[in-house]
């Protein structure tokens, strides 16, 4: 294979053959390719795309690379839940544990932080001693025995998009939606799924701002799934401002834990029980919203869903004690309120400056080689349409110094706008698309 004559003919719009796509990408997985060469054709990819066929073959070839869950024994369904990225989004923390207490059973191996986006696994690991790299064979026995595990992709697993997952992160080329569409697929099959429920991103802080693009790269992993026999559901939602009110790793794990204990920002609750009701339709635990509804709130208020966590986080090796006293997760040596400087109306609270916000903290990686600081971070109370008066708090900065707390507030005065017009954010849960029907719920 002469790579640079691949690279040639993307950049010059023409077309790869599945073949080829498929002996790129094992030879890349296998360390045959270099990391430049693989970098030079995602650039020309994020230009010139591919087509439905090129998609497919991407995503074959990544599943083929590595093994996959053999939960298929398991008497109950196998759902999990995959966000396209945002800002303070915490769901799967959340979802994980709710919906594997309700008796379905949740295999979710997630990502870590992309672009300005938060991820999971950075989360799960501010936990003191979390392990989310568990093998094939811990899994298995983990979701079989408390009906859920929260892992790592490992060499084992989709090598070959761990690789591309990380070097799109590095190389600015994230935003391509059969390259998106592709690394998630092949994560989520390789899981041994009976379904899945998909949470896109939409407004000024997903990766795709524009409706039409949210709708297709939902649409192609529906095909995607469709294709192994993987029912997929996906919804649209709101990150035109950061969901909840935690930005940063260990921050958000305390506002997941207290939305497990009945408490949390109404934003949130509203989203994680639109995806956790599509979870548990799509593995028949319940056939109404209104039955889904009910059995998430009296899983929460039985405390049965927070116990869920406490096992999932000890079966991990964390700290299961943080689940009852999440003071034990890292904090922030230095803390300093944020106020508003005039009286008005919030206009904006701009989820990427938040995001990069956070990596300028040190709570996110500016490459792959970069450790993080799980405990910096903000606490943005301030939501789009809000009155505030002047000096009314808007967000906590949370800081490793002095130097990095005018750090914080550089980014909030960037990040959070006051005006005097009124102004409309977008719908918290806007869309349901199936394999059926794209239906507009907002």
């Amino acid at each position: 294979m002469i790579v640079p004559r691949l690279i040639e003919r993307k950049r010059d719009g023409g077309r790869l053959e599945p073949q080829e796509i498929r002996e790129l990408v094992m030879e890349y997985a296998e360390g045959r390719i270099p990391d430049y060469q693989v970098s030079a054709l995602l650039m020309a990819i994020y230009f010139r795309g591919l087509d439905r066929s090129e998609m497919h073959a991407l995503m074959e070839a990544m599943l083929e690379s590595g093994k996959r869950l053999d939960v298929s024994r398991l008497p109950m369904a196998r759902i999990d839940k995959h966000s396209t990225g945002g800002v303070g989004d915490k769901t799967s923390l959340i979802l994980a544990p709710l919906i594997a207490s309700l008796g379905v059973a949740v295999p979710m191996m997630s990502g870590r932080g992309l672009g300005h986006t938060g991820g999971t696994l950075d989360k799960l690991e501010s936990i003191p001693g979390f392990r989310t790299s568990l093998t094939l064979a811990e899994a298995e026995k983990q979701i079989a025995r408390i009906g859920c595990a929260l892992l790592s992709q490992t060499d084992e697993i989709v090598p070959a998009d761990r690789k591309i997952y990380a070097l799109r992160d590095a190389t600015a080329t994230v935003e391509v939606i059969p390259l998106i569409a592709a690394s998630i697929m092949s994560k989520k099959l390789a899981e041994g799924l009976t379904g899945l429920v998909l949470d896109i991103k939409r407004g000024s802080g997903s990766f795709l701002p524009k409706l039409e693009d949210e709708l297709e790269v939902a649409k192609a992993m529906i095909e995607l799934g469709s294709a192994h026999g993987c029912p997929v559901v996906a919804y649209l939602t709101a990150m035109d401002r950061p969901l909840g009110h935690a930005c940063g790793n260990a921050l958000e794990v305390v506002e997941a834990i207290d939305v497990l204990k009945g408490g949390g920002p109404p934003d949130l609750i509203e989203v994680t029980l639109a995806l956790g009701t599509g979870m548990l339709v799509l593995g028949t635990a319940a056939s109404t919203a209104e039955g889904a509804h009910t059995l998430m709130r009296d899983a929460i208020a039985s405390g049965k869903a927070l116990l869920k966590l406490e096992e999932i986080v000890a079966a991990q090796g964390g700290d299961r004690r943080v689940v009852r006293d999440p003071s034990r997760l890292p904090q922030a040596r230095h803390q300093e309120s944020f106020t508003a400087k005039r009286d008005g109306i919030v206009q904006a609270v701009e989820p990427r400056e938040i995001g990069y916000g956070i990596i300028a903290l040190g709570g996110g990686r500016r490459n792959m080689e970069e450790t993080i600081d799980p405990s910096v971070g903000f606490v943005v109370m301030a939501k789009p349409g809000i009155h505030v008066t002047k000096g009314q708090t808007l967000a906590t900065i949370h800081a490793r110094s002095e130097s990095d707390l005018a750090v914080g507030r550089s980014v909030l005065e960037k990040a959070i706008v006051i005006g005097d017009a009124a102004v409309k954010p977008l719908p918290l849960v806007s869309h349901r698309v199936t394999a059926r029907a794209v239906e507009e719920l907002a």
